[in-house]
């Protein structure tokens, strides 16, 4: 299956989700860890448009999200800070989906930095995080 880059800000637009997760865990240095994820979820009689998805950005995985949904997902550091940050910053999202994705990056770019090991930037992640994925306006 042939996608455009066109389609897949589309697609992302109405199906895709920016996460920024913390899980607490004691063996890291500020004793929770972040978990960005980008992720995109279908049934599964149209799985092929996720791995159509995974072929286009070169990474990530599908699995079965849960029940009959799949997922999309991409949480390896280095390949949102290579392939999907950069592509969404070249092909802009429409919607309000922008700011959350915007946002997303914002957390990626710091934990590139190193600034969630610390307590202060740890607290900014999770103000961060707390205002994504809200269907109030922001």
């Amino acid at each position: 299956m042939d996608i455009e880059a066109s389609w897949v800000v589309g697609f992302v637009d109405g199906e895709g989700c920016f996460h920024v997760g913390i899980a607490r865990h004691p063996g890291m240095t500020s004793g929770c860890q972040v978990l960005p994820e980008f992720t995109v979820v279908q049934h599964q009689k149209d799985v092929k448009v996720l791995h159509a998805l995974k072929a286009y950005f070169g990474c990530g995985v599908v699995r079965r999200n849960h029940g009959d949904r799949m997922a999309y997902r991409v949480r390896g550091r280095d390949h949102l800070l290579e392939r999907i940050i950069p592509f969404f910053m070249k092909h802009q999202l429409k919607t309000s989906k922008r700011q959350d994705f915007m946002k997303f990056r914002k957390v990626v770019l710091m934990m590139q930095r190193g600034e969630h090991l610390r307590d202060e930037g740890l607290a900014r992640v999770k103000e961060i995080s707390s205002q994504m994925n809200r269907s109030q306006p922001r």
